[in-house]
């Protein structure tokens, strides 16, 4: 179970949480629509219900800003594609394309409140990131990737990294340039082949049915 720390909405200790990387899988919903429509920077908003999670629960989530790899497939007895690649988008603005579908994305997740906008409830958003000649790469209204929307698609998620607490921020134009430099740092952290974490969630995400949150993580101690 994830360390909670005293605060009046449930803040978690993060920076040296043992129970990263944390496995999810879940629905794709509709969320607030700020990520595309006020910062140009459009995230997946992942349903709490249906949740299986290698963290325990929805609540027991750590709080902050992180990064991983996300994938999103569609469960209806099959996958929908067999696309599988290397390379990661959101929310409120992304139609699904095929050639999206089955893909393993880098992803910059924030997970807690949006204390910039104060939200009461918890959230979990990933930026899925396409590799740098993606067309897409840069087709948001602030250069960050821009998808189609992934509404009622499953996705698969590794948060395996910290990066930073939740900040609020005064303003959007600042709180756009710290999430553009959580991208950037995702995509380094990403493509570090010598951490064992990294290649292993990688290819968890890859071969996931969304089925099993868990897998093997209890492999990699």
């Amino acid at each position: 179970m994830c360390r909670q720390k005293n605060s009046p909405k449930g803040y978690y200790e993060s920076m040296t949480d043992p129970n990263l990387p944390i496995r999810i899988i879940s629905k794709i919903v509709r969320g607030y629509g700020r990520g595309s429509k006020d910062l140009g920077i459009p995230t997946a908003n992942v349903s709490r219900e249906g949740l299986s999670c290698s963290c325990g629960d929805f609540d027991h989530l750590p709080t902050g800003i992180y990064w991983g790899f996300a994938r999103i497939i569609i469960i209806d007895g099959s996958e929908s594609s067999n696309g599988r690649g290397d390379g990661s988008a959101n929310d409120d603005s992304y139609s699904c394309n095929e050639s999206e579908l089955g893909q393993v994305f880098t992803a910059a997740i924030s997970i807690g409140y949006n204390p910039t906008y104060n939200n009461s409830e918890k959230t979990v958003e990933p930026h899925l990131i396409a590799p740098a000649m993606h067309p897409k790469r840069h087709a948001s209204l602030t250069g960050e990737t821009q998808f189609q929307d992934f509404y009622d698609k499953t996705i698969i998620l590794s948060v395996v990294g910290y990066l930073r607490p939740e900040l609020p921020f005064e303003g959007l134009e600042k709180l756009t340039a710290a999430i553009k430099k959580d991208i950037i740092n995702s995509e380094r952290l990403a493509g570090d082949e010598s951490n064992p974490a990294t290649i292993a969630e990688r290819e968890w995400v890859r071969s996931s049915l969304g089925n099993d949150a868990l897998g093997n993580k209890k492999l990699l101690g």
